[in-house]
């Protein structure tokens, strides 16, 4: 599923469950050794379509261990970014060479709580949410920003290495798919040049709220 909004210089792996042949390495297992069983299926199964990604990018297994800020930390060579949620497991990863950074995230296809969508988004970008729920109402437009800000901010990390908070990214949503995202502070500069936004697409299907951005 996710594939069909990434490039195809991007390795998609994705799970709809839990399979038993999804097992942790050593280094992992220390991670979750304390963590309740939802965690530890989520951390397991991700980290299975990890392993799968790297080996059709013809490398070799590798331990995911969670970096600075929870960041994933990727054998040399390779980027990536993963995501989980009820029902849902991904890993997307690209060739350094190919992909200057990528980030995904997934969400329940379902309204954001009470409150949480005026803490995660500008007054601007919910006057513009407004309106596409007006025109396209079988869209959770608020689920799909929020998708749409993890992805920003999976996709900034590994360039800036610091915080983006959900207010220092403007987005907007076509309903062709494609959304962009403007970032109000300073970005990264990659190759001398300042990295000012990123251009990402967007997907509904099997109850899931999915957003990818690939920078290349």
């Amino acid at each position: 599923m996710i594939e069909k909004i990434l490039p195809a210089a991007v390795v998609a792996v994705e799970a709809f469950d839990d399979p038993p042949e999804a097992v942790l390495l050593p280094a992992e297992e220390a991670v979750v050794a304390k963590a309740v069983d939802k965690r530890r299926r989520e951390f397991t199964t991700v980290r299975h379509c990890a392993r799968q990604a790297l080996a059709r990018l013809g490398r070799p297994p590798a331990a995911i261990i969670p970096g600075e800020r929870g960041a994933p930390q990727w054998p040399d060579g390779v980027i990536g970014s993963m995501t989980h949620c009820a029902g849902y497991r991904a890993a997307v990863l690209a060739e350094a060479t190919a992909i200057t950074t990528v980030g995904i995230d997934a969400e329940p296809h379902v309204p954001l709580p009470e409150g949480v969508l005026d803490a995660v988004s500008l007054p601007d970008e919910r006057a513009h949410l407004a309106v596409l729920a007006v025109e396209h109402p079988d869209v959770h437009w608020d689920k799909l920003l929020f998708a749409a800000k993890e992805s920003v901010y999976k996709s900034w990390f590994p360039l800036a290495r610091k915080w983006l908070g959900f207010s220092e990214a403007r987005i907007r949503f076509s309903p062709d798919g494609t959304f962009t995202a403007e970032l109000l502070v300073p970005g990264p500069h990659v190759d001398g040049t300042e990295i000012t936004g990123f251009d990402g697409r967007w997907l509904t299907a099997n109850g899931l709220a999915v957003a990818a951005i690939a920078l290349h």
